[in-house]
């Protein structure tokens, strides 16, 4: 069956949600003229701090880019140190591209600043509607996405920063949760309670951060980022409801923890789990934490072996 023409009407919306959007974009933009890279380097840039080594030709095809062009800027990062080519362990031809501790330093300032402007923007939206701005947003990339890049970038569940509620839904599913897969007992639960009591009380928003995980607008996951000292961040109560493991979520929500402490300074990320724990563990060492230490205790009504997790940054 032949696929209908879109109407005016709904081509014309188009084109007016257009003129609107790139009006919105150009305030977000605009700042990034007082920086040294252009607005093609920015993306650059932002693709090599939050992918893990990707190739050049991985870079130009997810970003749109002439390979010529894209040669020429990251020729340009090689100059200004900024960049780091490591060989393929799969193809000795292609080198695996990453930033270096002085590109990541360039890069930092002007993340937080877009992610300053953006959310400067967002605050102008009540925080009842700010879901469905995002939401839209959402479907419109995976609407007109190509099947390859959505399945690429598209992911099936939305991260927020906390709300009033979210920790007693925290409480309330690490208490349930741990119960019925591990056998933890009420101990646990309150163990839960005193952390996000802690992190209300004593909220640090330059340095502190609760990420949530949505999915058709049910929480399905949630982790904390807590301030331990002034060069030490501690990753907290990382959990994933069961209808939302296989997704990449755990994965994700660690590696939000990781580049917010880069952001805000931190020089070390610490842990505290469990060693029967499996799933938690792989994707700690996965994403570069190595196991510092091991004891023995009883708690939560079971004995346990308590493992704690460090990433230097």
């Amino acid at each position: 069956m032949a696929r209908a023409s879109a109407s005016p009407d709904h081509r014309d919306a188009v084109r007016a949600f257009n003129r609107f959007y790139t009006r919105q974009i150009g305030v977000l933009d605009e700042h990034l003229l007082d920086s040294p890279f252009s607005l093609t380097e920015m993306r650059v840039l932002y693709e090599l701090a939050h992918r893990k080594a990707p190739t050049a030709t991985q870079l130009g095809r997810d970003l749109g880019l002439d390979a010529g062009y894209l040669s020429r800027i990251l020729r340009r990062f090689d100059a200004q140190r900024l960049l780091r080519r490591i060989t393929s362990p799969d193809d000795g031809r292609q080198s695996r591209l990453e930033l270096t501790p002085r590109g990541r330093k360039a890069f930092r300032p002007l993340e937080t600043r877009t992610r300053a402007q953006v959310g400067a923007m967002l605050d102008r939206v009540p925080a009842a509607h700010r879901g469905q701005v995002v939401g839209a947003m959402d479907t419109i990339q995976r609407l007109l996405g190509t099947p390859a890049a959505t399945r690429a970038t598209a992911e099936p569940y939305m991260l927020r920063t906390h709300r009033p509620g979210d920790m007693g839904w925290v409480v309330h599913r690490h208490g349930a949760l741990y119960w019925q897969e591990w056998g933890y007992n009420q101990e646990f639960e309150a163990l839960v309670a005193r952390i996000v009591a802690d992190f209300l009380d004593h909220f640090d928003a330059k340095r502190e951060r609760c990420w949530i995980a949505e999915h058709d607008g049910a929480i399905v996951g949630s982790v904390f980022l807590v301030k331990k000292s002034a060069t030490v961040a501690k990753l907290r109560l990382l959990l994933v409801e069961p209808s939302a493991r296989g997704l990449g979520l755990g994965r994700r929500l660690v590696d939000e923890c990781i580049r917010f402490a880069r952001e805000a300074g931190y020089r070390k990320i610490t842990l505290w789990t469990q060693s029967e724990l499996s799933a938690a563990r792989r994707t700690y060492q996965r994403a570069g934490f190595r196991r510092t230490s091991r004891k023995r205790h009883h708690s939560f009504g079971k004995n346990l072996i308590a493992e704690v997790w460090d990433l230097k940054l």
